[in-house]
């Protein structure tokens, strides 16, 4: 077959290379499993979110302090964090698996996405656990009168 023919569409795939681990299975579960859980995550953080209370008009600043006082809303969001981030991280992992002929570039293209997940995943985590909900010299009419002043 020369260069310019197109191959057989019944001609048998040839894999690149053998593996000897299931990586890509527990990849596949993983997906499963973590979009199970995000969808319960995220649609509970929309429904306390934008339905109960005012709905969307009553977040603000305020809000966000308030909810980030409580252990289990920091647990909740951080959570979601970690999940959507890796399993995002392994969705674009597989693309570039497909989608990325030479080896180089794959490479390459793996490591950013690591990165970028790693460096998201580690800001996100610090602002939920050091997000002060009462900073200092902060107009009173932007905090929450229940967690910083209570009576």
């Amino acid at each position: 077959m020369t260069s310019l023919e197109i191959e057989s569409p019944r001609s048998p795939y040839t894999r690149r290379k053998t593996t000897r681990s299931n990586y890509e299975l527990y990849g596949w579960i993983f997906m499963r499993a973590s979009g199970v859980l995000l969808l319960v995550l995220i649609f509970g953080h929309l429904f306390v979110n934008l339905m109960t209370g005012d709905g969307v008009h009553s977040i603000d600043f305020a809000f966000v302090g308030g909810k980030w006082a409580n252990p289990f809303w920091q647990v909740w969001d951080l959570l979601m964090l970690w999940l959507a981030m890796l399993h995002g991280t392994n969705g674009v992992r597989t693309v570039i698996n497909d989608y990325a002929s030479k080896d180089g570039t794959r490479l390459v293209l793996k490591a950013l996405l690591y990165f970028a997940c790693v460096v998201v995943v580690v800001l996100g985590t610090l602002v939920i656990f050091t997000f002060n909900p009462c900073p200092p010299n902060a107009p009173a009419e932007l905090l929450s009168q229940t967690v910083c002043f209570p009576s």
